[in-house]
């Protein structure tokens, strides 16, 4: 007798292959039969008229603090994911010496906008070297499997103390070599690969860049070498090639990124996103990827479905108002507080003034008066908004001043309005540019953060994004197939990190899969939660369409509600 059997169900196999009619028979944990199916099953479920997936495969997370005191990992296990990997763009919390602990909490507070106050609390700390921090990782259990590379910020302050947090130290030969045998005593012990980061937009609490950041080529590729002898892992980072203007910094960039993938002969993924300050370098780079990989490289661009933009609003860390003293003043109120100090007349003057005054640079100068780009949150949101809807334009029509129409929209809702301002992936305005990014060979459909950004970014939606809008066709009317789509947040990913035994539907995988019911498949606005250690918050967002999902056979979340069972795993290499 099977476990489940799922009967009358349209299946996407994850393979790429076109959408068929099939049952799917799961027992112990794995796929037991795919076809036409007339055998007894402890639960059977009619699935007539909806989709079967694989799991999805995030590739993309941070949830290496929050593994050590949360089973669900949400919002991630939300979306229908049912493996994941963290210590993403080398930051993470192992190894780590005791009297380094402060400081790699203010490092993820700084990069991943995750509150330090709920690290401090969270984090059990049951750990010193990264094999150790895996055993702790095995000790526990989750709603989907988890894997952990090892994080180069992590290591490298590990070997080099203080001076490994300067990113224009150098570390000695001996350094390197101790770096290099940590990493291959991660990857024996099951570490998924190294990672790294070398982005000025990546800083601690106090501002600092990331350590990582200038890491000469001795230092990478003598990691790198380390990971040829281990004969494992893969290589994920994060270069200011993509958003750069320079051609030049970016063609040594990707130099490194070649040589990193050459020396270490393991596949190698990093990030390529748009800005718009170099709206066609995503182009240019692909261009180099498919040189690489014609002369035998495993490299791939991680891309995104959607814009990556920030959530405004007065319980998101950032709005228009933040720069301002008066903002300071009030910011850390309760939310309803807040709200009765922003309806004072002296206080909406005073806040108006300031904010009329202040002048930052770069992205801060988009957050406090890009109104042409932000746009209140619709439900289902809408991730292609048009220029008409946006606060500058409404403001416009109302005849009201920009900043004046904002700070009424923030009050809305007793304060709960929260507002999208895509920055990444929109420079034309349009998702075309991500169009072409998706149906590019040699990339990954990654970069999700989920468990970080906590209150600035909720991208852990993205698998549900994908097909919501993909598969229905942007508003250009550009669509992508559905089982492309699928392929992409399964087995491509699923295969890029060796994990072979999933993001498939087939005889003899794991069953981990996703019952959907494409008609109602949408993203609701975030709310703002408070349910972290020490009660920090975090945006999260509840799909609606993704029926059911199962973790090795067992089902872990039903209509959008975790079950409470916890048969996830940390999955070692």
């Amino acid at each position: 007798m099977f476990d489940i059997l799922i009967r009358n169900a349209t299946l996407v196999d994850g393979t790429g292959a076109p959408p068929r009619r099939a049952d799917v028979a799961v027992k112990d944990g794995l796929i037991a039969e795919v076809g036409e199916i007339d055998k007894p099953a402890s639960r059977s479920i009619d699935a007539q008229g909806l989709l079967v997936t694989p799991g999805f495969v995030d590739i993309h997370t941070h949830y290496d603090g929050q593994a050590s005191w949360d089973p669900l990992l949400a919002p991630t296990s939300l979306n229908g994911v049912t493996s994941l990997a963290m210590g993403n763009c080398g930051v993470g919390f192992a190894p780590a010496r005791p009297d380094r602990h402060d400081w790699l909490i203010a490092l993820l507070e700084g990069v991943e906008d995750i509150p330090g106050t709920a690290l401090a609390e969270g984090l059990t700390w049951d750990w010193e070297s990264f094999p150790d921090y895996l055993d702790a990782l095995g000790r526990r259990r989750f709603a989907l499997d988890v894997a952990a590379h090892l994080p180069h910020a992590a290591l490298r302050t590990y070997v080099m103390g203080d001076r490994g947090a300067d990113h224009q130290a150098h570390p000695t030969a001996a350094e390197i070599a101790e770096m290099a045998r940590l990493t291959e005593e991660a990857l024996a012990a099951g570490a998924l690969g190294f990672t790294t980061s070398r982005t000025m937009v990546h800083r601690s609490r106090s501002g600092e860049n990331i350590g990582t950041l200038e890491a000469g080529e001795a230092e990478l590729l003598g990691i790198a070498a380390a990971m040829r002898r281990a004969g494992k892992g893969v290589i994920q980072l994060i270069s200011d090639a993509y958003l750069t203007a320079d051609d030049e910094f970016a063609a040594r960039e990707l130099d490194l990124i070649e040589a990193m993938a050459r020396t270490s002969g393991r596949p190698l993924s990093f990030t390529v996103q748009q800005t718009d300050d170099a709206p066609d370098r995503f182009r240019q780079i692909f261009d180099r990827v498919a040189q690489m990989v014609a002369d035998g490289l495993d490299v791939k661009c991680q891309i995104a479905p959607r814009p990556i933009g920030v959530v405004q609003g007065l319980e998101a860390t950032l709005n228009p108002f933040l720069f301002t003293p008066e903002w300071r003043r009030i910011g850390a109120l309760p939310l309803a507080e807040k709200v009765a100090e922003l309806g004072k007349p002296d206080v909406r003057a005073r806040l108006l003034a300031q904010h009329a005054e202040i002048r930052p640079d770069g992205f801060g100068a988009l957050i406090a008066h890009g109104f042409s780009r932000m746009f209140r949150m619709s439900d289902p949101v809408d991730y292609e908004p048009a220029a008409e809807r946006s606060v500058a334009a409404e403001a416009a029509r109302a005849g009201i001043p920009a900043a004046d129409y904002m700070l009424d929209l923030l009050c809305e809702d007793a304060g709960h309005r929260l507002l999208y301002m895509p920055l990444i992936n929109y420079a034309r305005g349009d998702l075309g540019d991500v169009f072409d990014m998706l149906s590019a060979p040699n990339t990954l459909y990654g970069l999700s953060d989920g468990g970080a950004h906590c209150g600035t970014i909720c991208d852990a939606s993205f698998p549900v994004s994908t097909i919501g809008i993909w598969w229905k066709g942007n508003k250009a009317g550009a669509s992508i197939p559905l089982e492309q789509l699928v392929h992409g947040l399964t087995q491509r990913n699923a295969r890029h990190v060796g994990w072979l035994d999933r993001g498939v539907v087939a005889p003899g995988t794991r069953a981990d899969l996703n019952l959907i019911d494409l008609d109602e498949l949408s993203v609701p606005p975030p709310r703002m939660v408070h349910d972290l250690p020490a009660g920090g918050g975090r945006l999260l967002q509840r799909p609606r369409g993704i029926l059911m999902t199962l973790c090795a056979g067992v089902v872990t979340f039903e209509y959008g509600e975790p079950t409470g069972e916890l048969p996830g795993r940390l999955l070692r290499g």
